[in-house]
């Protein structure tokens, strides 16, 4: 999953950036309105953490010009403004969710993830055989048994099964499990697929994940 965070407080963005990577997010910052914005309409985010006061635009005037394009993403505002009336104005403006400054981190973590649950009709439980991957949860099981992943082998299998029966290329896995898009080494991917495979694989050594020589990795059902 990825995030935006839209702050111009460098510690306050760089605490959650780091908080929310330990939770596997792939997080980008923005540290003014209007390049938030920016960032906002020309990348794809699943959830976007929006300031108030912001400089160059105002968290207000970013959350009503981005609903004008994308009504679909969740938006919640980070801000001390805690009256009523403030909480209102940025519900209207389009916002999914409000938490005020100072917050627990614990809570807007659980916030984020009220808010990127699966709707109605979307699948959060993902299955391959008698293998099940739970995205609220952020468990796996190999029929009855746990199976643990570390958060990068988790997300690595949730964009497999995401994906299944479709060739995952390299370059595309980089960008979406680890955020990487430029020129670089994907034998990291690899190591972790060996990881998985070592974790996930049968007696008998059938492989649920498959090697496309060349190009990349399939889930087969």
């Amino acid at each position: 999953m990825k995030l935006l965070i839209i702050e111009d407080a460098t510690g306050i963005a760089k605490f959650l950036q780091q908080g929310l990577e330990e939770e596997s997010f792939v997080v980008e910052i923005a540290s003014d309105g209007k390049l938030g914005l920016e960032m906002a309409l020309t990348n794809a985010y699943d959830l976007i953490l929006l300031d108030w006061m912001l400089p160059g635009m105002s968290g207000i005037e970013v959350c009503s010009a981005y609903r004008q394009r994308n009504t679909t993403t969740p938006i919640i505002f980070l801000t001390a403004k805690d009256t009523l009336h403030d909480t209102l104005d940025g519900l209207k403006a389009g916002a999914n969710d409000y938490i005020k400054k100072p917050f627990h981190f614990e809570e807007l973590l659980e916030r984020i993830r009220v808010q990127l649950r699966p709707k109605t009709g979307e699948h959060a439980i993902f299955r391959l055989e008698n293998i099940s991957l739970n995205i609220s949860t952020h468990q796996v099981f190999k029929g009855d048994k746990e199976i643990l992943l570390t958060q990068k082998e988790f997300a690595l299998l949730e964009y497999l099964l995401r994906n299944k029966n479709q060739v995952c290329r390299r370059t595309r896995i980089l960008e979406k499990v680890w955020d990487i898009h430029f020129n670089y080494s994907t034998s990291v991917i690899d190591v972790f697929i060996n990881s998985l495979r070592k974790k996930l694989d049968g007696p008998n050594n059938e492989s649920y994940i498959q090697t496309v020589r060349g190009i990349g990795y399939i889930i087969r059902e």
